[in-house]
């Protein structure tokens, strides 16, 4: 009986094992998964309708649902609407703009005086020079504020001249040009005493000294006759280097007053520096000019406006003669002024 059931048993699992090995498997779950992805696709391609490149984005997963994405296009780059240049151009303005600067002490420089010094003269009514004012009768103002007291006040009837005598010699004077030596020279005579020193120079297309600094009113008037008309004219080189050369090197040991007679008609046609260059340069040597146009003319011309600017800019007076004797008088008229000076200095407020 045991034989028989385990005979039974034995046909029972080789029978089940035959069936096991003729049905088809059935797929597992990644297989199945596998194949709807593969299918997905060619369905989506099929069925959907076109789409534009803008709609093409990926889904949240970050897996596209669709074709991938066409790569996007490198867009030109826009020129900078500021170049370089214009741009370094803007940054150097603001470092040197003032008005773009923050106004704090940084960037502000500032200088104190602890002293002005002021020469003036004084006329009456009829124009006539006032030489025995004392500091009681002197009021300074300083921004329209009266100064309290003076640091020092003096009269310079009695202060020592350098003075540079400059003629010119090109052919534009010619006409004149005799008379106006001979008025220098009396100027020269009157005006230079023991310890005053006087210079002569000429220029017509160079300046050139013809007598150095003396106090021999004899080697001065050499100094003038010698002088000839003829060239061009090179009026602000004969300032410039009369300023720089001649009186700023002089050297004194005493407070002196240097002041140039400028004889000429205002033209140029020959310097090499400019008009306010000669100007400039004056003022640095602390010079005052006098000019005395030689034009003869009853009205002013364009070389007079240019003596009167020089005259102005550095404190002095234009004289415009228009007869013979009136340059006499302009000379007398500058010996007087150069004579007639007060200095004051004072603390400004």
């Amino acid at each position: 009986m045991k034989s028989l059931m385990k005979s039974l048993f034995l046909v029972f699992c080789a029978t089940v094992a035959l069936s096991a090995q003729e049905l088809p498997s059935a797929p597992s779950a990644t297989a199945t998964e596998q194949a709807k992805q593969q299918a997905a696709p060619a369905a989506a391609q099929s069925s959907a309708p076109a789409q534009s490149p803008q709609d093409l984005v990926p889904a949240a997963d970050d897996q596209p649902t669709l074709k991938p994405l066409e790569p996007k296009r490198a867009e030109p780059k826009k020129p900078d609407p500021k170049p370089a240049q214009t741009a370094a151009a803007e940054s150097a303005k603001k470092t040197t703009d003032p008005e773009d600067e923050p106004a704090d002490s940084d960037s502000l420089f500032k200088v104190t005086s602890n002293e002005v010094n002021v020469i003036f003269t004084v006329t009456d009514k009829r124009g006539r020079f006032i030489k025995d004012l004392t500091a009681e009768q002197i009021k300074v103002f300083d921004n329209k504020h009266p100064i309290d007291k003076l640091r020092s006040f003096s009269t310079e009837t009695n202060l020592p001249l350098r003075v540079g005598l400059l003629i010119d010699a090109s052919n534009s004077i010619r006409d004149r040009f005799k008379f106006e030596q001979e008025a220098a020279i009396e100027f020269l005579s009157q005006i230079v005493r023991r310890e005053d020193k006087a210079f002569v120079l000429e220029f017509d297309s160079v300046p050139a000294i013809t007598q150095e600094f003396t106090n021999s009113t004899e080697k001065l008037a050499n100094g003038i006759r010698q002088i000839r008309p003829g060239g061009g004219t090179a009026l602000f080189d004969a300032v410039y280097y009369s300023s720089r050369d001649v009186l700023m090197k002089h050297r004194d040991r005493q407070t002196v007053r240097r002041a140039i007679i400028l004889l000429s008609d205002g033209d140029d046609n020959q310097s090499r520096v400019t008009r306010e260059e000669a100007i400039e340069m004056a003022q640095r040597a602390e010079v005052i000019i006098y000019t005395i146009s030689t034009n003869g003319a009853p009205n002013t011309d364009n070389g007079d406006k240019v003596l009167e600017r020089i005259a102005d800019a550095t404190g002095g007076r234009a004289f415009h003669p228009f007869r013979m004797q009136d340059v006499t008088n302009a000379f007398s008229d500058i010996q007087d002024e150069l004579r007639s000076q007060y200095a004051v200095s004072y603390r400004p407020l």
